[in-house]
């Protein structure tokens, strides 16, 4: 498998999810600016959209979208319990978990990056994601991850997001329980090889 990604961005979360998983893949850089492949084509070219995530499976077959791509990750090792069976009310409640955090924290999150924004309107958007922040804070009380005791591919996708918590000066110290967890992901082995991967540390 091909996992292509940009630095920092939304695709972290795939890549922390495949070194979990445990599976074999090559990272391959499609900054989401200038869209050149380290060999010096096109990313429009894999994948029309130009957009990071985008996996292209052993087959050539390329997945877009990052909940799809975290779920086909996961499904390929489920010994690792990254996400609970398909057809079960967890796997669903999993399904509503990456919907969330796909709608109303990563969708926040995209205009406070354009500098074309109006400081009043990111003001609105920043006020929205305090919301929403609290809420998970509320989620995360008394366990260890979103789903309790097994770290699924929803944690690897909120700690993704919430990286951009400290770039847009949101202040993440009022929530304990996600600054606590977030310590917890952070230490894992996979996700500091993904961010190690990515020259994020």
């Amino acid at each position: 498998m091909k996992l292509y990604y940009s630095a920092g961005a939304c695709s972290l979360s795939p890549h922390i999810a495949l070194e979990e998983a445990g599976l074999h893949y090559e990272a391959i850089s499609a900054p989401t600016k200038t869209k050149q492949l380290p060999d010096g084509s096109d990313f429009r070219q894999v994948n029309p959209l130009g957009y990071v995530p985008y996996l292209v499976l052993d087959d050539g077959t390329g997945l877009s979208e990052g909940p799809a791509i975290v779920q086909y990750i996961a499904d390929q090792a489920p010994a690792k319990k990254l996400a609970p069976a398909n057809g079960t009310l967890a796997r669903y409640q999993l399904q509503s978990l990456l919907n969330f955090i796909g709608t109303e924290l990563h969708k926040n999150f995209g205009p406070l990056f354009d500098p074309g924004m109006p400081a009043e309107a990111k003001e609105r958007f920043k006020a929205k994601l305090a919301d929403r922040l609290q809420h998970v804070d509320g989620l995360l009380a008394g366990k260890t991850w979103l789903m309790g005791d097994d770290f699924t591919v929803a944690d690897g996708y909120l700690f993704t997001v919430t990286n951009w918590a400290q770039p847009m000066q949101i202040d993440l110290s009022p929530y304990q329980n996600l600054t606590a967890y977030r310590q917890r992901v952070a230490a894992r082995p996979a996700v500091q090889a993904a961010m190690k991967a990515e020259g994020l540390i």
